[in-house]
């Protein structure tokens, strides 16, 4: 049933009048009869009797206004309902390299809590790219926001994307911190603090040395970087972070980056989503803010 065609009635039941109701819904008389002619066919009854120019509704016409204005009053209420709660409303998951974690709710969550109070958020963080892909290819998440080698793949659509540096980083008490012309060797024997082998940049750090067949077996494998960066800044070992992760003990002069002579690395942070995923207001907001941090 055509509710455009209960709409038509509720005119001519209120009007008394084909024409009138024509007049007001801005069409054709003939658009007005075609329509009451479809619903009397689809209920099988006579909604009006037409005698000498007159319309007067019949018994069932009667019933069938009551459950019209119903309907209308739902439709109202849901459209309103709906349009007043789509951008307060959502439950957003995302997976995301655990070193993003951090920045995404230092960087303005309070202010996006305060906007979107009713936006509620689960972040599932996983050990490398591949997984959180396969996790947004089964719908298991709304968006991946990850660091890695540059993922291009027609079936995602890339919200925003930003090509950064990574390094190697020492505590600024070791004397690799004063040295300059460093080559990978020099280093190699240093004890290591990485993140666990196969995530994002570590994965990146581990291609590059394999290029020259070489490895590094860490002394400590932890997800958490501000961990790492703590642990580095004491002088227990070396580790490989992207820029940003170590920015704050960097500026502090706790840690300084080494320039490794022929060792250059990249990692990309992108946010994206499937393409065949319906982006709602709700999802719209998160992303906005993702897209918007200081990370990319």
């Amino acid at each position: 049933m055509d509710t455009k065609n209960l709409d038509t009635f509720i005119q001519v039941a209120e009007l008394g009048s084909f024409t009138k109701a024509a007049e007001k819904l801005g069409c054709a008389q003939s658009t007005v009869s075609f329509q009451i002619k479809q619903l009397e066919n689809s209920l099988d009854i006579r909604l009006f009797e037409r005698i000498n120019h007159t319309v007067k509704i019949t018994e069932q016409g009667r019933q069938v206004l009551e459950y019209a204005h119903s309907i209308n009053r739902l439709t109202q209420q849901m459209e309103k309902d709906l349009k007043g709660s789509a951008a307060e409303k959502g439950h957003i998951k995302i997976a995301m390299g655990n070193s993003l974690c951090d920045i995404m709710l230092r960087e303005n969550f309070t202010s996006f809590r305060k906007d979107h109070s009713k936006i509620s958020l689960k972040i599932t963080t996983a050990e490398s790219t591949e997984e959180m892909l396969a996790a947004l290819n089964r719908n298991d998440v709304d968006m991946v926001y990850t660091l890695d080698n540059h993922v291009y793949n027609r079936d995602y659509v890339i919200v925003c994307e930003k090509k950064m540096s990574a390094h190697f980083v020492c505590s600024s008490k070791n004397p690799l911190a004063r040295r300059k012309n460093i080559n990978i060797y020099d280093i190699m024997a240093e004890p290591f603090i990485l993140t666990e082998k196969g995530m994002s940049y570590r994965k990146i750090m581990d291609e590059n040395l394999a290029e020259s067949s070489l490895e590094i077996n860490p002394v400590l494998e932890i997800g958490n970087t501000d961990l790492i960066c703590s642990l580095v800044s004491q002088n227990m070992g070396l580790s490989f972070l992207p820029d940003f992760v170590a920015e704050k003990y960097i500026r502090e002069g706790k840690i300084k980056c080494i320039s490794v002579e022929n060792f250059n690395a990249y990692i990309w942070a992108q946010l994206l989503y499937h393409r065949g995923k319906w982006i709602s207001t709700s999802m719209k907001a998160v992303m906005d803010y993702l897209a918007g941090n200081s990370v990319i």
